[in-house]
């Protein structure tokens, strides 16, 4: 038997390697030609520049504020841009076409309905807009050999009170590819037991949520999505290293919190760039994750917004391998744990892993 050495974990390499991402926001990933040009088609005129160029470097540039509040802000131009059923079909179909372009084989894409609905656009039209450009986006995706599944996680916007109606909207449209629900915004001052209702209704009707939490708040955030709420999944719950204690001497002690977070295999969508930006790490060198994987919590490495982030699934796999190391070995590990987490059936995972994520690997690791 022939031995095949492995693949060098390169940029380029890392870009083949089979993804799956779970925590990317629509809003957060327009190509900047697109903002400009659905801008243009709508007559919103609020852009800092109508330059493609500049203004995705304008957005990065927002984005580096270290405030989770300012990094907020520039999401007021692509939604602005994103209120009405050409615009969304094409936003979605433009983002299946780029995951994929980036070897994304499965994405959870969240977007909050409510945000789009500025003009008296409908909720119903709003996801059957989105959905239909997920499906534009995925036929095109195989066409050109880049086969992706995207499955819809809709948000509620923690600070509004609309999180119950848009639990309502989640499952009405399950059997129409929305997988799930999540409340997103600013976590200070809004903590997530304000939508126990919407919470109560999801686990009556058997249907899957994640929640913001841990990212811009502390501990008490994370406890909270988890024990009042019932979360599945932590949206990045990066700030669950605040109950880990590292010794002088190396040793490691896990507080009630993180011990239950991690023996429970509940998964972290970590987003190391973006927690940069927001002030929840002040490196990639640093950033928790090092240590989580370490500890080998569920970890999952996801984008949250592209276009803020100026980042890939790729950028962001790459920059853990220089900062920390890793080898394919770890990378299949991020991936097969993100599968393993996504909110679509047993068996539709199982499938993905074993047909398409683990050969994907072999070619890469060798024999």
């Amino acid at each position: 038997m022939v031995t095949k050495n492995p693949v060098p974990v390169t940029p380029e390499a890392v870009r083949t390697a089979p993804k799956v991402l779970l925590h990317d926001h629509l809003d957060g990933g327009l190509r900047p030609q697109t903002v400009v040009e659905l801008a243009e088609d709508s007559g919103y005129a609020d852009l800092p520049t109508t330059d493609a160029g500049a203004l995705g470097v304008w957005f990065r540039e927002a984005a580096d504020s270290g405030s989770l509040v300012r990094y907020l802000e520039t999401f007021a131009h692509t939604v602005g841009v994103m209120q009405n059923e050409d615009a969304l079909v094409r936003v979605a179909a433009e983002c299946a076409e780029d995951l994929a372009a980036d070897g994304v084989v499965y994405a959870e894409v969240r977007y909050a309905p409510e945000l789009c609905s500025e003009r008296g656009l409908r909720l119903d039209a709003i996801v059957e807009a989105v959905q239909e450009g997920f499906r534009v986006g995925t036929r095109r995706a195989a066409g050109a050999g880049r086969p992706i599944r995207i499955g819809t996680v809709l948000c509620a916007m923690r600070q509004n009170a609309r999180s119950a109606e848009i639990a309502e909207l989640a499952v009405r449209y399950r059997d129409s590819g929305v997988v799930g629900f999540d409340i997103a915004g600013p976590e200070a001052g809004f903590p997530p037991t304000r939508n126990l209702d919407a919470f109560e209704y999801l686990r009556q009707q058997n249907a899957h949520f994640t929640i913001h939490a841990g990212e811009a708040f502390g501990l008490p955030s994370i406890w909270e999505a988890i024990q009042h709420c019932g979360a599945e999944r932590l949206g990045h719950g990066v700030r669950i290293v605040d109950d880990i204690k590292v010794a002088e001497d190396g040793s490691i002690h896990l507080g009630r919190l993180a011990s239950y977070v991690r023996d429970r295999r509940i998964p972290l969508e970590m987003c190391p760039t973006s927690n940069l930006q927001t002030g929840a790490a002040d490196s990639i060198e640093n950033h928790p994750i090092g240590l989580l994987t370490k500890l080998r919590f569920r970890v999952t490495v996801n984008t949250d917004n592209r276009l803020m982030s100026g980042c890939t699934v790729s950028s962001e796999m790459s920059a853990l391998v220089d900062a920390f190391g890793y080898d394919w070995a770890d990378l299949r590990w991020f991936t097969i744990n993100a599968m393993k987490s996504a909110f679509i059936g047993f068996d539709e995972r199982l499938d993905i892993i074993n047909n398409v994520i683990k050969p994907g690997y072999v070619a890469l690791i060798g024999d």
